[in-house]
Order: structure tokens, then sequence, then C-alpha cells
């Protein structure tokens, strides 16, 4: 089974480094995997987004037009990625500053305050593990056990201070998927 991510937002929101967990994850676990980062020159503000395949089998191409999975962080994301989301496929929407709601029936629809939930469980800077948790909610695509391990590996030295805390919100989305899919 092949699944295609694509997870975007302002940079500073820690989309790359959700796509990266989710990667060394799957890695870890024996799947195939590609990730492919793209971000502005701006960095912090401007926008960033990046595709993982996580498969059983080698990945034919890592490019991803229509993918089966979005979560989208900010406005503009969820303008250019929710309608390219596969008919039975997923979209996370980060509810906590993305006011629009989809209009398709043909995909679920997950809205979950990130923002809100990581602020709440220590700093804001932690809503990419919230929709992460929220992700593996929705579709357990990984475990939260193998994302938790993954964390424990490749957490930046300058953020172990982090480690329980960010694990503890991936737990809170996850919970959050449970409770607020709308299809």
């Amino acid at each position: 089974m092949e699944t295609s991510i694509i997870i975007a937002g302002f940079g500073g929101q820690g989309v790359l480094f959700a796509g990266q967990v989710l990667a060394y994850a799957a890695m870890d676990a024996g799947r195939h995997v590609t990730w492919i980062p793209s971000y502005g020159p701006e960095m912090r503000g401007g926008t960033a987004n990046c595709t993982v395949i996580i498969s059983d089998e080698p990945i034919g191409a890592p490019i991803v037009d229509r993918p089966d999975i979005a979560v989208v962080l900010n406005a503009p994301s969820f303008e250019k990625y929710e309608p390219l989301v596969q008919p039975g496929g997923l979209l996370i929407v980060n509810s906590a500053i993305v006011a629009d709601q989809s209009t398709r029936d043909d995909i679920d629809v997950l809205y979950v305050p990130a923002n809100h939930i990581a602020a709440e469980l220590g700093s804001v800077k932690m809503l990419n593990m919230v929709v992460v948790g929220a992700l593996l909610g929705a579709r357990p695509v990984l475990s939260l056990e193998q994302i938790a391990q993954s964390l424990r590996e490749h957490l930046p030295s300058s953020k172990q201070h982090l480690l329980e805390a960010n694990i503890q919100v991936l737990q809170r989305g996850f919970e959050e998927a449970g409770t607020t899919l709308a299809t």
C-alpha cells in the first residue's frame, strides 16, 4: 500500500520537520519512503510544504499531484491543496487559523485547532505534532509509538527539553481525530 501526504503552511510552523518525522518513522519501520521539501527564500513567514510518500513497495516517482492526505496549516495552503486531495482522501485543516470550510463531499475532512492544542500543552510551536497525531488517528499509516521513537531519535538537541511535551501533543492530536472527523 502507498500513501502520499502533503503538509503545507508558513515557514516556522514545523512543516518540514513534521514530514521528516513521518519519513524517519517509516524508514525505521522498514517501509519505502520519499520526502521532498519545498520552501520560499524567506523561510519564516514564507510558504513551506513537503511531500512524503510511504509505501510497502518501491516508490516509482516522488512527485505527487493529487495526494491521498493533505495537511494544511494556513489559508493559502487550504486554497491550494483542498481541491487536489484524491477522492476518498483526507484533508486535515488547522482550524485555529484557517476559517475556510471544505465544500467537498468526496473526501474526509478533519478540522483540528492545532495552534490552540499546542499552546494549551506547552508551546504553539508544537502544532506540527498535533496534526501528525491527528493524521495517524484518522489514517493509521504508522503507529504513535513509531512516531514517538522517531522524535526521540531525531528531535534536535536544542529541542530535547520538549520531547515529552511533543509526545503529549502527538497523543492529543491522535485523540482529536477520533472526536472531530467529518465526512
